[in-house]
């Protein structure tokens, strides 16, 4: 049923991409915004996503491979997403919060940790997390969502979580802005 929507939709058949779209687009969301960590960048990389699958759709060579070729689409529509939101932020001073809550959960704490050194790791570092993690992707599955070699991913595990342990301890002793830059 899948591969007769994605041959559909290859020769032009819009209402057959908007089902393939509409099958997909909740996961792309969850996937975007696993990795870029804001509602609106998510909405844009999966906006752009949907559109670059369709103007490129003739391109795929094997329907079958729909899903990890959309993957792909995604995580280069997400880099790039990253990389602008990188660029206007870079311009942007952030004030640290005046104070922190005394009754607040720990669980809560270390979400916020988590959240925060996660901002900060590269693109493909939060990708890969993402996918392996979250996705449950294995190294094979996961090279290919992001056409990379297999060895490329597990080195981008390895460092991303290095990177994100790093953050996690520099954030823990209140160097924040040094653990920003050496993860960057």
């Amino acid at each position: 049923m899948r591969r007769d929507l994605v041959e559909r939709a290859r020769g032009g058949d819009r209402a057959a991409f908007a089902e393939l779209a509409a099958q997909s687009i909740g996961r792309l969301f969850n996937i975007a915004q696993l990795m870029l960590r804001d509602r609106d960048l998510a909405d844009d990389a999966v906006q752009e996503t949907l559109v670059q699958a369709w103007r490129d759709l003739r391109s795929l060579r094997d329907p079958d491979g729909f899903d990890a070729w959309l993957h792909r689409v995604l995580v280069r529509c997400v880099y790039r997403e990253a990389d602008r939101e990188r660029r206007r932020s870079a311009s942007t001073v952030q004030l640290a919060p005046a104070g922190i809550d005394s009754d607040a959960s720990a669980n809560v704490a270390d979400r916020d940790a988590i959240d925060r050194g996660f901002r900060r790791l590269r693109p493909e570092h939060r990708a890969v997390l993402v996918l392996h993690h979250y996705l449950g992707f294995s190294d094979d599955e996961a090279a290919i969502a992001l056409a990379v070699p297999p060895g490329t991913i597990k080195s981008r595990l390895n460092r991303a979580t290095s990177a994100l342990r790093s953050a996690l301890e520099a954030d823990a002793r209140g160097g924040e802005g040094l653990a920003m830059e050496s993860v960057q």
